[in-house]
């Protein structure tokens, strides 16, 4: 796989005008969005009017923020120049963020039946890190590629075993990012296709297919942190708020 292909195809050069930075801050705002309204706005709707109206377009703004982070831990697996320390760094912050994440989702202090995103970008960088792996060691094309599918379809038994945020759609999302990498329109639509429930994601997955390359201006402790301490902020807020 030529990943540099991705951003010589004349047809996308015209789209692909947000930096990595861009794109993952527009995810958070996207994230942020979708969080106020299962913490806050969602629990205080009482039939129709303005609020449910609120909750809609709260609910379609949330759906731009998955594809782009699963995209990113792609990306960061191509990029990074240690995928050891990328890994232990997700798996720290899981565990950081557990506790807040229960508080701001189910409202306790430990709910072992839904487990944060953290960990759900975690597997699935240890998927195509995997798979990626195996692709080394094989000649044969097909083989591998039936090899990555059996992986994929255990890694995604394994997000559902453990109560993974979004579990195995992340994990077959992740793949066709890895996969269809260098052709980004196929990832995207694939992606779109896997998880098409959730109906306005879509806005995310063509989100992706602006990425022109560029890191752009990064506040790494930022990326981490934002993460834990909003979902905290909104955990705190439903219990004060009784809600």
């Amino acid at each position: 796989m030529e990943i540099n292909k991705r951003f010589e195809q004349e047809n996308l050069k015209k789209f692909q005008f947000f930096s990595g930075a861009q794109l993952k801050y527009l995810a958070f705002i996207s994230m942020l969005i979708d969080h106020v309204n299962n913490a806050i706005v969602t629990p205080m709707l009482d039939g129709g009017g303005f609020l449910l109206y609120l909750s809609n377009i709260f609910s379609i703004l949330g759906r731009i923020a998955f594809p782009i982070f699963i995209f990113f831990i792609v990306e960061g697996f191509f990029k990074t120049s240690n995928r050891k320390k990328y890994l232990i760094t997700l798996l720290i912050f899981g565990v950081i963020s557990e506790v807040p994440f229960d508080m701001f989702t189910s409202k306790t202090f430990f709910d072992p039946h839904w487990n944060n995103i953290m960990f759900t970008l975690a597997l699935c960088l240890i998927t195509i890190w995997i798979i990626d792996s195996i692709k080394n060691k094989l000649d044969n094309k097909v083989l591998w590629y039936v090899i990555s599918i059996i992986i994929v379809i255990l890694f995604g038994f394994l997000a559902m075993q453990l109560s993974l945020d979004y579990d195995y759609h992340a994990i077959v999302v992740a793949y066709l990012f890895y996969i269809f990498y260098d052709k980004p329109i196929l990832g995207a639509g694939l992606g779109y296709l896997s998880i098409i429930k959730e109906l306005y994601s879509f806005l995310g997955f063509g989100m992706t297919l602006t990425y022109n390359g560029e890191r752009g201006r990064q506040y790494k402790w930022l990326n981490y942190f934002f993460y834990p301490v909003h979902i905290l902020i909104l955990g705190i807020l439903r219990f004060y708020l009784n809600i």
